[in-house]
């Protein structure tokens, strides 16, 4: 049965310039510079600006401010919020770009091998036949980033069977995985770390064949003890001096645990544009918008000419009509553009120099000095949203005399002192890792130690919380950090 009933709901709602405002500001450099000149090509009202006289650069924006505040809006369409948030149209690149005042000549990056390519290649000079070429391939296409194969063998075989018919029995398998791992890098395609590390000893040239022998009696029968570390168990247990326990763990320490990164072009080598640029001039700072290779973009002459021409012409045709309408739409959408790009400059810039007023003591005296800090004190102090706030820290770096910062970096919670000071726990990392840099390896500081000490200097934190801000820093436990 149908029925009808009346229901009174609140929608947040985003106009299609706050939109394409929000899309822009989340954009950093690279991904701003790309999506100006996709705009380019699919709205034929904007052009890329030349450099004019300012006298004509004058009058011709004076003329497109006429024209433009004639134009009336097209429909009011709306979108949800949360059309906005799943739309991912633009990925953010990250590409180095240098920040000198003057024009500088980036080479094009050469073609490098990958690590795949350059694993088939050797697969395919072995000549083998074309089912068994076809399993190398299919290991190959199964390695993880780290280069090992995570995937059994039995589970390749019964797919290649399922999908492809091809049957291979188990020990030629096996036999040709054997074979892959002696691929260059060594010990690729290993199926965990004690066969890499074993592969890889075994194999090993130009190393004293007294020490490989015991590293490798040590990597099968004691890789448990090895791997934590328990040295003087080890030293016991496989009847060795000091100096021979030594050598041998240095040999195996030397051993490649990731055979996959670092060789040829396994991964993308990912490398930052910083957004804004701080220098020290004198006594003065100086902030600035590394936006010097951004196109300039501006409304097309010949198109503003047609658009007046159509707009004064007093009966139309229906063509006519469907180009004045399509001219409309277009200088509106470009008329947005050009203000939403204006817009997110201003915003960029305010948010950086409250970031910098902030933190004026990081960028005289470095990370030591960094001062607790939220989104939330940024938005009070330029009168702007949170979210505004997390658009723009996000993805977004500076280049400073102190380095390149991740905007992010700057913002960070704050634990109490004696002197009753609050300090960021950023600055706590840096020193929890200065303590754990000078101690004695030999004997390293347990985390109720860490906690202890960072307690004596004043600051009060629990021994969970410096074992999370080890793990940040990716240091090990005690027992991981000692060393003969």
């Amino acid at each position: 049965m149908l029925t009808l009933s009346q229901r009174l709901s609140q929608q947040q709602k985003l106009s299609p310039q706050q939109i394409q405002y929000q899309k822009l500001l989340q954009l950093n450099t690279l991904a701003l510079e790309q999506r100006i000149k996709t705009e380019l090509e699919l709205n034929p009202i904007l052009e890329e600006e030349m450099e004019l006289s300012q006298e004509t650069d004058d009058k011709e924006k004076d003329k497109e401010d006429d024209t433009i505040e004639e134009i009336k809006d097209p429909d009011n369409e709306e979108f949800s919020l949360e059309d906005f948030m799943n739309d991912d149209d633009y990925d953010h690149e990250k590409v180095y770009r240098g920040g000198s005042d003057e024009e500088q000549y980036h080479p094009l990056t050469p073609v490098r091998e990958t690590l795949s390519e350059h694993l088939l290649e050797q697969l395919h000079m072995l000549n083998l036949e074309e089912d068994i070429n076809r399993l190398g391939e299919e290991i190959i296409g199964n390695l993880d980033d780290a280069g090992y194969l995570k995937r059994s063998l039995d589970e390749i075989l019964n797919e290649l069977d399922l999908f492809e018919h091809i049957k291979i029995d188990p020990s030629d398998a096996e036999s040709l995985l054997q074979r892959i791992q002696l691929f260059d890098p060594l010990g690729i395609a290993s199926r965990n770390l004690q066969e890499c590390l074993l592969i890889q000893i075994k194999n090993m040239k130009n190393a004293d064949e007294y020490y490989r022998y015991i590293g490798e009696q040590m990597l099968i029968e004691f890789y448990d003890d090895f791997t934590k570390r328990r040295f003087d168990i080890l030293k016991q247990k496989m009847n060795l001096t000091d100096e021979t326990l030594k050598q041998t763990v240095n040999l195996i320490q030397s051993l490649n645990p990731k055979p996959g990164e670092g060789n040829i072009d396994s991964a993308e080598m990912n490398q930052i544009s910083p957004d804004f640029v701080i220098e020290k001039v004198e006594n003065d700072y100086i902030i600035t918008l590394n936006d010097r290779s951004m196109p300039s973009v501006t409304i097309s002459k010949q198109y503003l000419e047609m658009f007046e021409s159509n707009r004064k012409r007093g009966k139309k045709s229906s063509r006519e009509k469907e180009t004045y309408k399509f001219l409309r739409e277009k200088f509106e959408s470009a008329k947005w553009f050009i203000a939403c790009i204006q817009q997110r400059r201003d915003t960029l810039m305010k948010i950086m120099q409250a970031i910098f007023h902030r933190q004026y003591e990081f960028f005289e005296k470095g990370p030591k000095a960094l001062t607790p800090m939220i989104y939330k004190d940024i938005a009070q102090e330029i009168n702007m949203d949170i979210s505004t706030i997390s658009r723009v820290v996000n993805g977004k770096y500076v280049q400073s005399p102190q380095g390149i910062h991740e905007l992010k970096y700057f913002f960070s919670e704050g634990l109490a002192t004696d002197n009753g000071e609050e300090v960021s726990n950023k600055h706590i990392k840096e020193r929890l890792k200065e303590i754990i840099d000078k101690e004695d390896k030999r004997k390293p500081f347990s985390d109720d130690k860490l906690a202890e000490l960072l307690n004596e200097e004043g600051v009060h934190i629990a021994r969970r919380t410096v074992a999370k801000y080890r793990e940040q820093l990716r240091l090990p436990v005690a027992r991981l950090r000692k060393e003969l």
